[in-house]
């Protein structure tokens, strides 16, 4: 079985609908994932936006959310994600702040990548950690990686 990341809120590819951006409730979208493989200890999420701040001329990418130490057997994080499953910890996305910055592009459609990663170990604690800080530590641990793409222009 491939390991793979799914949503009920909208189709890899597909637009994100606004509740779960800055136009909206700004909360996390129902997540689900299967296939992760057998060995792996722990799981870890990224979600972020390579097309910031325009889409015709990126220039960084924008970070929404990182998760990590999220145990393989949970199967999803529920939509409005507040409570975690036991163990999982949060980083810092690019608000400077921990959890889930919804899609809030100043021009243009932008791409959100949704990035799942199996790893053969749970981490330290590494506190509250950037995207690049946990990139680093879990390297070495990468054994699978699925990913969901969705959509954002705002309507305003």
């Amino acid at each position: 079985m491939t390991f793979k990341l799914s949503s009920t809120a909208f189709p890899d590819g597909g637009e994100i609908p606004a509740k779960y951006t800055c136009e909206g409730q700004d909360i996390s979208p129902p997540l689900a994932w299967a296939g992760v493989p057998p060995n792996a200890k722990s799981l870890a999420l990224i979600v972020d936006d390579p097309d910031a701040p325009d889409p015709a001329a990126p220039k960084m990418t924008w970070v929404h959310w990182v998760l990590y130490n999220i145990a393989p057997g949970a199967g999803s994080l529920p939509e409005g994600a507040k409570q975690l499953p036991p163990g999982a910890l949060q980083g810092l996305n690019d608000w400077k702040r921990t959890g889930y910055g919804g899609p809030c592009p100043p021009i243009g459609r932008h791409r959100y990548f949704f990035k799942l990663y199996a790893l053969d170990a749970v981490l330290p604690s590494l506190g509250q950690l950037s995207k690049t800080k946990l990139e680093a530590s879990m390297k070495p641990h990468v054994i699978a990686r699925a990913e969901l793409i969705g959509t954002y222009q705002k309507f305003r």
